[in-house]
């Protein structure tokens, strides 16, 4: 029987979250700067340029559009929720391929994680803060 040897493919993780949106991103380097979203292309699951835009922030910043090919496993939240989970997760995963982007980063504050949430609706009102309409008689 023939050894098989398998090659260890260099590959790069990074999370992101953002709202209820979890992303999980790996950056695959020598690639042509394809980027794949849930097994489709970004042109085909984002259908508004802003939220490509935010997706290729990263990228630009640090002059990386060219040379990874992005996998994108996502799920939870809305579109644009989606779009800048992707963006956290894809800036930390620039970080393991080198640290000299991190200042970068940090300034455009892609690094941090946007911790505004949904508020919770309190019993009594229809929403949130939305209470229901005051009648006096």
């Amino acid at each position: 029987m023939a050894k098989i040897s398998l090659k260890k493919k260099l590959q790069y993780f990074g999370t992101g979250r953002r709202k209820n949106a979890i992303a999980r991103v790996r950056l695959l380097p020598g690639g042509s700067g394809a980027i794949n979203i849930n097994k489709r292309t970004i042109d085909d699951y984002f259908g508004l340029d802003t939220l490509k835009l935010i997706v290729r922030q990263p990228l630009e910043l640090t002059q990386t559009e060219d040379k990874f090919d992005i996998e994108v496993n996502v799920y939870g939240g809305g579109l644009t929720g989606q779009a800048g989970a992707i963006r956290h997760g894809i800036s930390r995963a620039l970080l393991q391929t080198s640290d000299k982007y991190r200042e970068s980063l940090k300034k455009a504050g892609f690094l941090t994680r946007d911790p505004r949430m949904k508020e919770r609706k309190k019993y009594g009102l229809k929403k949130a803060r939305k209470a229901p309409q005051f009648s006096k008689r």
